[in-house]
């Protein structure tokens, strides 16, 4: 039997205490069994198990190979030269600090977040009332409820007055809950029913309480909802899975085309040793070295962005995969809408239905004042002159709505003083406040249209009814307000003489608004392919209505109850969950079913919340998105990314820039691939020529370091293209060669191809053409190394843009050419002077030579223009 099923005194018994609340030493000692009131925080990864999962990925251990076995070969030649290794390791360190440093910055900006909402207690203990850190909390202690406060942990409640609760944290309903200590079960309820329950991550609205504290830390039902986040583990994202893939595949292509030169040297009785080396220049030459580079700086670029955005990226790869998701699963409560009650519509007689939003009439402002009255609301004025309004959300409607038409309660309540109050409770469903006005006297009271509407005995009740039902379709919340005149002071005070013979003065119709940018942003989502579902606790009309009003809901069959949704089969979730877009009253595990109905499908899904309901939908996802103001700890815990204004239309610039993100990392992979497959082809066709290797592996390094590396490395700065959110979202298995990149990749690879093999036998056999391009092998290794070199750095400013590069300015993306300009001259450095030409095997060669080197190293251009000159769209 659980507590709320309990009487006062029976808890009071099971957890030996009294309503005096526990004594110090007491408390003391259970603090010390029991451990504090907080829930268990994930192991944090050492640095060397941080260290370790970054030399995990595929493309590092292949790197990490290549370098082992170029120590090998340094060390088994009398001349070996560490310059290559060396390189290869300082790639994958700078690879791995960045990825770590990233992630330390990010769990720097959570922690910061976090202590910003240290929270403190209430309680009796020896009979006195004190504060106390809010982990120092008990089994037993007697928590201390007041207007606005916090619960700080699971009580049953021993003590209310006019209390009420907004749950929204944890049952995702907006709609405050009225608490009632004599309340007892003899049923088991849902949360949201144990009304002489207190929860943990819950806020007083109303009223005040004490509550004997059941559960503390993990055992309380927020800290139950956070235990759920260990079953479910972060997924790959789609980018990690085709990168991985990739470097799969180039391994495969590069062992097997070493092979294939290593035996083709061994059919030629070349020297082992030599074409050993010559097959390990050639895997080199085909592992991009800087990929994982660009990548993670091109995330971290993302990072960057979104931070200027409020939008804090706790993992590295959450960026791209917000570029790819497909489905948006959104909280409603405090996610699309404010979270704050607000008056829509007024009647107040006839046939007049104020629209207060457009235009506020004196009929309405009257209604408005008179309901004012009835209410418990404070209104104080913070430190930015802001007003701040505590109390029912009911009521904060009211009086928010008359305080922003130039009125006050103050000014009211001294109009008419109030002089005598039948408070709301749960049997009446009413409130009842009794005014002086001037000679005279007025009872004001408030309720439920249909809990009222046999009191009134005068107004328009029939078109009130019909107006009731209408404001009820729009999901409205419906208040009205009577009154009754009194020549003298009422002499009894109670709801037998007071809350009988109303005069009807209207009604008043209220929702939990959308947020102003959120129906814009899901217009925008919608244009660039992505579907918006709403996830939430409260009742089907009202989450209904603010769909269709946002635009996620045309058709009322799109909707589905959590009590539908649990009667359904994964299966029958499955078939049809794409043609869903409201799902209501749900459950913690009714969320993460649908999160993983839509994987099923093939959906990238991003999950937004900020209730530690949402907490384990928001793992599971392949995405989380948890809110930094009002989110609570667990929420942040489990997401991948922290908003740090709440704000939905953040989601959707995160999502404009994941697309980017993953468009350059497309650029580069366009970028690296064509100069490295190249360098495959260049050295077996000149084997099987029988010309002898045109480059050594410490030349095809530089390559793909410095001439690949330097530019590339600025390709993650470059702007979005025109259009990025009108396209569909990437599906989830969609290779990284789709939409035309394979093809792109191998006519530039064929270009580099011909170009540095046509340098290369220029350069070697020239003296067999002309006497203007004498050469020898080391001239043919020369002029093939720089043709290759600076038709790569060139190559950047044609993958940078499906546009012409005339069309592109060099101004939006300045690094980009400035690295371009390093690259050739650092190029350029090195095969001029004598030291570097011997270290990186480079002879001097002629101007006839350099000449035939600018003539083919601009090829690729031309042949890339023209292919966008017959492909590309035409220009506006």
């Amino acid at each position: 039997m659980q507590e709320y099923q309990k009487t006062i005194p029976e808890v009071v018994h099971e957890f030996h205490t009294s309503t005096q609340g526990l004594d110090v030493d007491t408390a003391a000692k259970r603090l010390h069994e029991n451990g504090p009131n907080r829930f268990d925080e994930a192991k944090k990864d050492s640095l060397a198990k941080k260290i370790l999962r970054s030399l995990m990925d595929f493309t590092t251990i292949v790197l990490l190979v290549a370098a082992a076995i170029s120590f090998y070969t340094a060390i088994a030649t009398d001349h070996g030269d560490y310059f290559e290794g060396l390189l290869i390791i300082a790639i994958v360190v700078i690879n791995s600090v960045l990825a770590i440093y990233q992630e330390g910055n990010a769990e720097k900006a959570l922690e910061a977040l976090q202590d910003m909402n240290k929270q403190t207690a209430l309680v009796i203990r020896d009979g006195q009332q004190q504060e106390i850190n809010a982990e120092e909390l008990v089994v037993g202690d007697v928590l201390v409820l007041e207007n606005g406060s916090m619960v700080t942990a699971d009580a049953r409640l021993i003590q209310t007055s006019q209390m009420r609760i907004e749950e929204s944290a944890l049952t995702g309903e907006s709609e405050a809950v009225e608490k009632d200590a004599d309340f007892v079960a003899e049923e088991e309820l849902p949360l949201g029913d144990q009304l002489n329950m207190a929860f943990k991550g819950c806020t007083v609205v109303n009223g005040r309480g004490r509550g004997i504290v059941t559960a503390v830390g993990m055992d309380t039902e927020m800290g139950k909802i956070a235990g759920l986040l260990g079953s479910n583990t972060h997924q790959t994202t789609p980018m990690q899975k085709r990168l991985n893939q990739l470097g799969k595949r180039i391994s495969v292509l590069a062992l097997a085309a070493a092979a294939f030169v290593f035996f083709l040297g061994y059919l030629q009785n070349e020297e082992l040793l030599d074409m050993f080396l010559t097959a390990v220049s050639l895997a080199v030459a085909a592992v991009p070295e800087t990929l994982m580079v660009i990548v993670t700086l091109t995330l971290a670029y993302g990072v960057q962005k979104m931070a200027k955005k409020n939008a804090i990226i706790r993992r590295l790869p959450a960026v791209e995969t917000l570029g790819t998701a497909s489905v948006i699963c959104s909280d409603k409560t405090g996610t699309l809408t404010q979270n704050k009650m607000r008056v829509r519509r007024v009647w107040s007689r006839g046939d007049v239905v104020t629209d207060v939003e457009d235009q506020m009439t004196d009929e309405a402002m009257e209604v408005l004042k008179i309901a004012t009255l009835c209410t418990d609301v404070l209104v104080a004025t913070n430190e930015d002159g802001d007003k701040e309004y505590q109390g029912n959300p009911t009521e904060r409607a009211i009086v928010r709505a008359v305080e922003e038409s130039y009125h006050t309660k103050k000014e009211l309540d001294e109009e008419y003083p109030r002089i005598a109050e039948l408070p709301f409770d749960s049997e009446r469903k009413m409130m009842t406040t009794v005014h002086k006005k001037g000679k005279k006297y007025i009872s004001v009271t408030k309720g439920a249209f249909d809990v009222l509407l046999p009191k009134f005995h005068y107004g328009d009740v029939e078109k009130a009814t019909i107006v009731n039902d209408r404001f009820g379709k729009r999901a409205l919340r419906v208040i009205a307000v009577g009154f009754r005149i009194f020549d003298e002071e009422p002499s009894e005070i109670t709801s037998e003489y007071l809350e009988q013979d109303l005069q009807l003065l209207g009604l008043i119709g209220m929702i939990d608004p959308p947020r102003p940018e959120s129906k814009g942003a899901i217009a925008k989502a919608k244009r660039a392919g992505i579907t918006t579902v709403m996830i939430t606790g409260d009742h089907v009309v009202t989450a209904s209505a603010i769909a269709k009003e946002l635009g996620i809901l045309s058709n009322p069959k799109q909707a589905l109850t959590g009590a539908q949704l649990q009667k359904m089969s994964d299966e029958e979730l499955d078939q049809k969950v794409e043609k869903l877009r409201v799902y209501a009253r749900v459950t913690p595990e009714d969320k993460i079913r649908i999160v993983q109905s839509w994987q099923r499908t093939g959906a990238v899904v991003a999950m937004t919340g900020d209730g530690v309901n949402d907490a384990p939908a928001l793992k599971a996802s392949n995405v989380g998105c948890a809110m930094g103001i009002t989110g609570t700890d667990v929420a942040q815990g489990a997401a991948d990314m922290i908003l740090t204004d709440d704000n939905f239309a953040t989601i959707v610039d995160a999502v404009a820039q994941g697309r980017t993100v993953y468009q350059n990392v497309r650029k580069a992979v366009n970028f690296l691939l064509s100069c490295n497959i190249s360098e495959i082809f260049i050295v077996i066709i000149a084997m099987l020529l029988g010309w002898g290797a045109p480059f050594t592996a410490v030349q095809l390094l530089f390559v793909n370091v410095v001439a690949d590396g330097l530019p590339g490395f600025a390709l993650g700065r470059e702007p979005a293209e025109a259009g990025i959110m009108d396209e569909p979202p990437i599906p989830a298995h969609e290779s990284i060669f789709a939409r035309g990149l394979g093809k792109k990749i191998a006519i530039n690879a064929a270009s580099f191809t011909v170009v540095a093999l046509l340098g290369y036998y220029l350069g070697r056999f020239g003296e067999n053409i002309s006497h203007w391009v004498a050469g020898s092998p080391e001239v043919g290794q020369t002029v093939a190394f720089l043709v290759l070199a600076y038709s790569s750095i060139l190559h950047v400013f044609n993958v940078r843009s499906s546009r012409s590069i005339f069309r592109v300015r060099l101004s939006s993306n300045k690094s980009l050419f400035e690295m371009a300009v390093l690259a050739v001259l650092i190029t350029t450095a090195i095969a001029l002077f004598p030291l570097t030409q011997n270290l990186f095997d480079l002879v001097s060669i002629s101007l006839n030579h350099w000449l035939l080197v600018g003539i083919l190293s601009i090829v690729p251009i031309f042949v890339n223009e023209m292919i966008k000159f017959h492909f590309s769209p035409e220009e506006e």
